[in-house]
């Protein structure tokens, strides 16, 4: 595709600068909510809020340089940005680092809520660890195939998001047992909150495949900037409900499970 085409309105570039603005600071608020937290609930539950730690500061950092590399990928012509000559190209890459690193993490954190522990713990975090890599890796692969690229080829962007969905579908059917394992063992405000997850979850992360098939949107004629701001707006979303949102729901449970059985704030 000519440079030419990758042109963004002044509002939509503001709209995207300010929505990666916008999810990385989520990310720097809802780290020092875990960190000041932490302590609010038993011993067995905190390895959650330890987890939302590590998951926070990854997804800051590398939301913060996916920010960076929009405003340096673009330069103002006097009535719109436009790629500048010899600019890397705006991608998605840090988004899929970061994911490597946090999915993995944000699937296993909620087994120490759900008090899934043993062997069983064990078996879902070697299912978690291998099938969330996989299916973000793979999606990694897919996107240097997207509409819209230089090299873009349409059947391996589509074959590679295909096979990264699968994997997605069977993280999707683990977490609904290990939701629903969790709230056999609660019961009252914990149990409803925990279990509110589970649609969290599903629409979230379903989030994520949408603003992967964003690019499509080219092949149907379709402007680079609707394309383009709709996935960032799309993909910034998911992130801040699966990841702060999700990891505050699991921190309330903790505590309110704690409360229940005599833990005392000191």
């Amino acid at each position: 595709m000519n440079a030419n085409v990758f042109t963004v309105s002044v509002e939509g570039f503001e709209i995207v600068n300010h929505i990666l603005t916008l999810g990385y600071a989520s990310m720097a608020a809802a780290l020092l909510f875990f960190i000041l937290t932490k302590n609010n609930c038993l011993p067995k539950y905190r390895m959650s809020s330890v987890i939302s730690v590590v998951v926070m500061v990854s997804a800051f950092l590398l939301l913060f340089i996916q920010k960076e590399s929009w405003t340096a990928a673009y330069a103002f012509n006097g009535q719109a940005y436009a790629l500048k000559p010899g600019a890397d190209l705006f991608t998605n890459g840090y988004r899929y680092l970061n994911w490597l690193i946090d999915v993995p993490m944000l699937l296993i954190q909620i087994l120490f809520v759900a008090e899934i522990v043993g062997t069983e713990r064990a078996k879902y975090i070697t299912r978690f660890s291998f099938s969330g890599c996989l299916m973000i890796i793979l999606g990694y692969i897919g996107q240097f195939y997207e509409p819209g690229r230089i090299n873009e080829n349409v059947f391996w962007w589509a074959f590679w998001g295909f096979v990264s969905t699968l994997f997605f579908i069977y993280v999707l059917v683990l977490i609904t047992r290990v939701i629903n394992d969790g709230k056999a063992h609660m019961e009252g405000s914990p149990r409803k909150i925990f279990g509110a997850i589970l649609p969290l979850f599903y629409i979230a992360w379903w989030l994520y495949p949408i603003a992967y098939t964003a690019p499509i949107l080219l092949q149907a004629g379709v402007s680079y900037e609707i394309t383009i701001v709709s996935q960032q707006v799309i993909y910034t979303i998911a992130d801040i409900a699966s990841k702060v949102i999700y990891g505050i729901m699991l921190t309330v449970t903790a505590s309110m499970l704690s409360e229940k059985q005599g833990f005392a704030i000191a």
